[in-house]
């Protein structure tokens, strides 16, 4: 699924980068946020596929980024 959003940092047990949605919903990126896109605010496009299981940040859907850019 495509989704654009903001990057955000989220200071949750020990912090992680998400992804705020331009639909409202919270994305958990489970494969690590490539360091280029790793600046509070940044605007993004990425083919995401949700993944299910366990997660101690308990913040939005899980998703593993297939490709992502800058817009």
């Amino acid at each position: 699924m495509k989704i654009s959003g903001k990057v955000t940092y989220v200071n949750l047990s020990g912090g992680f980068w998400g992804i705020a949605g331009a639909d409202g919903q919270k994305y958990q990126p489970m494969n690590s946020l490539p360091a280029r896109y790793q600046k509070e605010g940044t605007s993004i496009t990425a083919s995401v596929r949700k993944v299910t299981g366990a997660s101690i940040f308990m913040w939005g859907q899980q998703v593993e980024i297939e490709s992502i850019q800058k817009t």
